[in-house]
């Protein structure tokens, strides 16, 4: 097993759901977490227990995947004790509205390509550099079932997802030469801020998706995410779908 105490992890997305369940899973293993998202408020406050509950040291970023600048400026601008990335986890994503195409929001679309596919873009073209000249670490991107399959009113959603899943697999290409993984995990029906986040608020619409079946958790995908860093040297996770155990695709599911 490759050992991932004090290796440096950068991790987007860092203050909600599988982000913020991932950095708790990689400090518990003894690793140093690079957070980045929007909410620093919510970043101060995660570093703080993990501090405090495993000693983890931290390096906090407000961060907005979509700005270029900013993820340049973010990612050239950290201290020197934390610019050797090992493992960058690319988890900032998001979905809005769940509407027939035709019937969608353009700024809906507009903020999931964004987030999904350009976020993901921008950051990994930050951080891999350093990765290839140090001919060492690993990118984990966290795809989709949707990344598989289309499901009803999930047009550019996903779309964005099958974007990610072709950028993993080109990144896999480009750094076949290397000692760089390239892991994508995809996650079916999981219990996040997610539908919170892609119905604005609408409590009732987001606990709707999970009714009558029990859905996956961050701490799932979490558990995933660590198996796939973890892994000897030789053999790279390509790609991990977890499903919900009553769910059989991206829109199969039974319910009680």
């Amino acid at each position: 097993m490759t050992n991932i105490r004090n290796k440096t992890v950068l991790i987007t997305g860092a203050s909600s759901g599988f982000g913020l369940a991932s950095a708790a899973a990689f400090a518990k293993k003894g690793a140093r977490l690079i957070l980045a998202a929007r909410r620093i408020d919510r970043l101060k406050k995660l570093s703080a227990e993990l501090k405090k509950k495993y000693g983890c040291s931290t390096h906090v970023i407000q961060l907005d995947v979509r700005n270029s600048a900013a993820v340049k400026r973010a990612v050239n601008g950290l201290p020197r004790k934390w610019q050797a990335i090992d493992i960058l986890l690319n988890n900032a994503g998001l979905s809005r509205g769940l509407d027939k195409l035709h019937e969608g929001s353009l700024q809906d679309w507009e903020e999931m390509i964004d987030t999904n596919v350009k976020g993901l873009l921008y950051v990994s073209r930050a951080v891999i550099p350093g990765m290839v000249e140090r001919n060492s670490g690993h990118i984990i991107n966290i795809g989709s079932i949707a990344g598989h399959e289309v499901y009803p009113k999930g047009n550019v959603y996903c779309a964005t997802k099958h974007a990610v899943d072709a950028l993993t697999k080109g990144m896999r290409i480009d750094l076949v030469d290397t000692d760089v993984r390239v892991t994508t995990i995809d996650p079916g029906l999981a219990e996040t801020e997610f539908s919170m986040v892609r119905f604005r608020g609408d409590v009732n619409k987001a606990k709707s998706v999970y009714t009558g079946m029990e859905p996956l958790t961050g701490g799932d995908i979490a558990d995933a995410v660590i198996y796939a860093a973890t892994r000897p040297k030789n053999v790279v996770v390509a790609e991990m779908i977890l499903l919900a155990n009553k769910q059989a695709s991206s829109s199969v599911v039974h319910r009680k």
